[in-house]
């Protein structure tokens, strides 16, 4: 007997579900309880397209929340390709910071992503992308050889606990400049 086909995943579709994604992130960072349909209308899709790709708005959040994590995890090895140690770590931390104000305006998302139980999925391959841009800033003896990433993502988890007030950019930029300047080799010196 054989075996039904799946449809292979129109390249539009993939384009419409991808342009949700990205409106639904900015959309839920400025304004936590916009509703699908307006995410819809901004994408420039009917609702029957959202809901075919989000059947109710808690499975949009978890795409939102799965899309920048997994994002942050392919960043690490390319910014050590394209920089030094020293250098790919401080991008990855404006990366994070970046996810840390989104994941703080739009908490709703984390929230899913908890009930659905998608931290402790990602948090090991967040952790080992870390662990990989540490290992090469203790290589290249830039950084102390005793920082663990456990440590470092829990020094820095202010990024998404703030209040996010006006001047937070600024503010969080300066808290992870000492942080980095506290990860540096001689630092403990």
């Amino acid at each position: 007997m054989e075996q039904p086909r799946r449809r292979a995943t129109r390249s539009d579709a993939e384009g419409n579900r991808a342009r949700i994604i990205d409106v639904a992130r900015t959309t839920f960072t400025e304004s936590p309880g916009a509703s699908l349909q307006s995410i819809a209308k901004t994408a420039g899709v009917g609702q029957g397209t959202m809901y075919r790709h989000f059947p109710h708005r808690e499975a949009l959040l978890l795409a939102v929340y799965r899309h920048d994590v997994e994002a942050l995890i392919d960043a690490a090895p390319r910014l050590l390709e394209e920089h030094e140690p020293l250098e790919a770590l401080r991008l990855w931390f404006a990366r994070l910071a970046a996810y840390g104000r989104i994941k703080h305006g739009a908490s709703l998302a984390i929230e899913a992503a908890t009930r659905a139980d998608l931290g402790s999925q990602y948090y090991p391959p967040v952790i080992a992308a870390l662990d990989r841009l540490l290992g090469a800033g203790k290589a290249a003896k830039r950084l102390r050889p005793d920082v663990e990433a456990e440590e470092v993502l829990l020094l820095v988890s202010f990024l998404w606990k703030a209040d996010g007030g006006p001047d937070w950019q600024e503010r969080g930029a300066h808290m992870l400049a000492i942080v980095v300047d506290g990860l540096c080799a001689g630092a403990a010196d």
